[in-house]
């Protein structure tokens, strides 16, 4: 029990001090070396934990997918209909404001990995698993709130990760090219709840829903 602990403890080392460098440094300026330096461990620890830091980074994503579904479902059992509607897309508006360097290290990966089919069909599987958690829940607020949407939830829970990408990568030129006020309307609108969900003032806030 005793080296299982351990082995799990110098995994749980190496993923945080993996988050913190790809953050900092972004996907392609992360390092393994610089990992393991950050973790206080050797190359050799790290790799009988993970194959490469593309291993590692799918390991934090589906880590980071886990913990936001978790908040949806928490979110969904508090609110339902309009209201939980509102509630997802504010969450998904602060995450993406304080998790903005990680969502641009994820774009990173992104690019990297569509290049690599192996890489790119596992985490082609992980985004499914974030859109198909993403449908369920707003199929339910749909279903609660008696609405019709425009698009199937499917559609819909893949273009709000897309409109997240896109957000970030627009308000790392501009912060204030699209407010929440705006993008918070356009999903609304698309799911039926154009005029009964409460948005924030337009004051040039970038935040958009995100759930990757």
């Amino acid at each position: 029990m005793r080296r299982a602990e351990t082995v799990e403890r110098n995994r749980d080392a190496v993923l945080a001090a993996a988050r913190r460098v790809f953050i900092e440094k972004g996907y392609a300026g992360a390092t393994l070396e610089a990992i393991a330096e950050e973790a206080g461990f050797s190359k050799g620890v790290m790799y009988s934990q993970f194959e490469s830091k593309a291993d590692l980074f799918l390991t934090l994503l589906e880590k980071r997918i886990d913990e936001r579904s978790a908040q949806d479902e928490r979110i969904a059992a508090k609110h339902g209909g309009v209201a939980g509607f509102q509630e997802l897309l504010e969450a998904g508006a602060a995450d993406a404001l304080s998790e903005a360097a990680w969502a641009r290290a994820l774009i990173e990966f992104r690019v990297v990995a569509s290049r690599d089919p192996q890489v790119n069909a596992r985490y082609a599987a992980a985004h499914a698993r974030t859109i198909r958690h993403l449908a369920s829940v707003l199929e339910r607020f749909i279903t609660e709130a008696k609405v019709t949407p425009m698009f199937p939830p499917t559609v819909m829970a893949a273009f709000i990760l897309a409109l997240a990408s896109g957000v970030t990568l627009e308000s790392a030129a501009n912060p204030a090219a699209l407010p929440f006020e705006v993008t918070s309307r356009l999903v609304a609108s698309a799911l039926g709840f154009t005029d009964r969900v409460d948005t924030f003032a337009d004051t040039g806030d970038p935040r958009a829903p995100s759930n990757g």
